[in-house]
């Protein structure tokens, strides 16, 4: 958060939308690659408590999108934006992620400006792919440097193929 404000922040701000959102998409994105019934069975699984979340927490974060939080005088949707516009990024793919209130035009079906739900301009969910999930993951925007969440590297074989 430090960064993407570019001071530090005090206390540190933590926030709960860092990974969900990013998994999300990354669920997306594996279903249609995967081979086996159960493995889809599970990514399907995976992909509807992922976006019950997604749904709750987004939801609750725009509820106070214009409220400054104490001691920050920084608003809900700031931080939001500030968490998807480097994710976006780091993924190197233009955005498939995206802030809390946006102009009609980005809205869902170009008609609204809250965006609780985020989606393309059909109201479908981004995809991520592998490599994007580990750029943005290790903070760095490149899939075989590791740092970020996964400091030592993420222990799955296709982020380890990249090592």
């Amino acid at each position: 958060m430090d960064a993407a404000f570019g001071r530090s922040l005090s206390p540190t701000f933590i926030a709960s939308n860092v990974i969900p959102d990013v998994e999300l998409t990354g669920y997306v994105g594996a279903n249609p690659k995967l081979q086996v019934a159960a493995s889809k069975k599970l990514v399907a699984g995976l992909l509807a408590v992922e976006s019950g979340q997604a749904a709750v927490i987004r939801g609750r974060l725009y509820e106070y999108a214009f409220t400054r939080l104490h001691p920050y005088g920084i608003a809900v949707s700031e931080f939001t934006n500030r968490i998807s516009d480097p994710r976006n990024k780091l993924g190197h793919e233009g955005i498939e992620d995206e802030y809390l209130v946006v102009p009609k035009k980005l809205g869902a079906e170009d008609q609204i400006g809250g965006n609780v739900l985020a989606g393309d301009e059909y109201s479908v969910e981004y995809t991520r792919t592998a490599e994007e999930i580990l750029r943005v993951g290790y903070c760095c925007g490149n899939e075989s440097i590791t740092g970020g969440f996964y400091p030592k590297g993420a222990d799955g074989r296709i982020a380890k193929s990249h090592l």
